[in-house]
């Protein structure tokens, strides 16, 4: 059958809310006001960082002079800032015209200071992603625990003593974010709830194949936890997650004294994390900026019909109604019509689910579509859906249709299923009846024209719950495949 995308379609807020969220989140704005602070007098050093005697002062711009963490959050929200063109800054030797290497350089408002309050929301979104992007490179970076175990003789950091390879730091990472999106955009997935932290580390480490995970698997799986602990911290103030960090309890130290036992029941207590709006946002563009097919509801608005037939094919049943219904939106009902069955037509194997996402859309156009129904009545792939349609909104003077398009309908209409992965206990109760009100089905279905006879008959054989049916069915798909192979040779 035909292939769908990989991922579920997403419902994503609109761009003007996504916006003010981006606004609104805490490193953002605070890299926002140090830009409007930054003037002739603020200094930074060679890599562009404010230098220690007004880090003081910033941290108090931010409303942190008291907190004892406010000096390393102002760093945090200058160096924001700068990586996102919040600020400008000025090489020392190149304002003075100085040749000491450690004479500071100077800073001011940058170009993109004025797309928060000047730009769109797409401008300001973009500024996020840029934001998101420099706190994702942040979070995939090495823990420097022991600065003096792998600094070198000549002051230089030995990388190779790090054992890290950014790749690998950076797939995990993407890996980890990219199963949460799952997580929220699947049906029967955890929607907007939160994840606990074991189930997303397990995710990324215990093999599918794996029954109860050996003792180098769960090691390997709280190591993960651990790192995840570290980088969620660091991808909430951007406003990509909410996270309930781990207990601290769970990561006493050895010779420490470990909190009160809590309940062991208490999941929450190991790290819960869940995507924001804006998290959702961030990771479906990382994802299509790497070639991944993430579709969101409304991206085939502005389309033909003939990609929202496509492109809905693997949505669930709510999602597909609800960008059927705003592709159709502005649109004139009876054009709509003529062009949705236009699309239907073909042969390949995606065929039979267009035609019958077609006849689902056009049951929301209403009655306005019945003179582009009526004018299909006679073809041979769209005569069936179209007396089906006329038939369910009572039309008059409905032709009965020759045998040939009833048992072609049939098998079309069990391929459509069949592709669209519904439900096997549906699917039996379609099969059953469809048999149940023809006698003779089989003998009439082997010779209909159409590319899928074999595989549904196939298919029945499988799933049909009568025995002597089911024989019927497998016998029947023989037939279908040897006149296949006799007229195709």
């Amino acid at each position: 059958m035909s292939e769908h995308p990989t991922l579920p379609p997403v419902r994503l807020r609109a761009d003007a809310e996504l916006a003010r969220d981006a606004l609104a989140a805490p490193l953002l704005a605070q890299a926002v006001r140090l830009a409007r602070w930054a003037g002739p007098e603020t200094r930074v050093d060679a890599g562009g960082e404010l230098v220690d005697e007004q880090l003081p002062e910033a941290a108090e711009v931010l409303g942190l002079a008291d907190d004892e963490d406010g000096e390393t959050w102002a760093g945090d929200a200058w160096r924001l800032a700068v990586d996102t063109g919040l600020v400008a800054v000025e090489d020392g030797q190149a304002a003075e015209g100085a040749e000491d290497e450690d004479l500071p350089g100077r800073a001011g408002p940058g170009e993109n200071l004025a797309l928060v309050t000047g730009g769109s929301p797409q401008d300001v979104l973009g500024l996020w992603l840029d934001g998101f992007d420099a706190v994702f490179a942040d979070a995939v970076a090495p823990v420097l625990d022991d600065l003096d175990a792998i600094v070198g003789e000549d002051g230089e950091i030995d990388f190779e003593a790090l054992d890290w390879d950014p790749e690998v730091e950076a797939d995990f990472l993407e890996g980890v974010l990219g199963n949460l999106y799952l997580l929220t955009v699947s049906e029967g997935g955890a929607g907007e709830g939160p994840v606990p932290l074991p189930a997303l580390a397990a995710s990324m480490v215990v093999p599918d194949d794996m029954g109860e995970p050996t003792d180098d698997v769960l090691e390997q799986v709280s190591d993960a936890m651990m790192r995840l602990d570290e980088q969620f911290r660091l991808l909430e103030p951007i406003g990509l997650v909410e996270y309930q960090p781990v207990d601290e309890a769970l990561m006493a130290e050895e010779g420490e004294e470990p909190a009160p036992p809590v309940d062991d029941e208490d999941v929450t207590r190991y790290g819960m994390v869940r995507l924001t709006p804006l998290g959702l946002y961030g990771v479906r563009a990382r994802m299509l900026e790497a070639g991944v097919d993430a579709p969101a509801v409304g991206d085939l608005t502005d389309k033909g019909a003939d990609a929202l037939l496509d492109g809905i094919a693997g949505y669930p049943e709510a999602a597909a109604r609800e960008e059927t219904a705003a592709w159709l939106a502005g649109r004139d009902a009876l054009d709509a019509a003529r062009e949705l069955l236009h699309a239907a037509r073909g042969t390949d194997a995606g065929s039979p689910l267009r035609r019958l996402h077609c006849q689902q859309t056009l049951s929301l156009v209403g009655a306005e579509a019945e003179p582009a129904v009526r004018e299909v009545l006679d073809d041979a792939e769209l005569g069936g859906l179209a007396r089906v349609w006329l038939a369910e909104r009572g039309a008059a003077d409905v032709p009965a249709p020759p045998e040939s398009m009833i048992f072609w309908l049939a098998i079309d209409t069990i391929a459509a299923q069949l592709d669209s992965a519904g439900e096997l206990e549906e699917l039996q109760e379609l099969i059953e009846g469809l048999t149940g009100r023809h006698s003779g089905f089989f003998e009439a279905a082997w010779r209909v024209e159409h590319p899928a006879t074999a595989e549904v008959l196939e298919a029945m054989g499988r799933l049909h719950r009568d025995k002597s049916a089911a024989k019927e069915a497998r016998k029947a798909a023989f037939k279908a495949r040897s006149r296949s192979g006799a007229s195709g040779s």
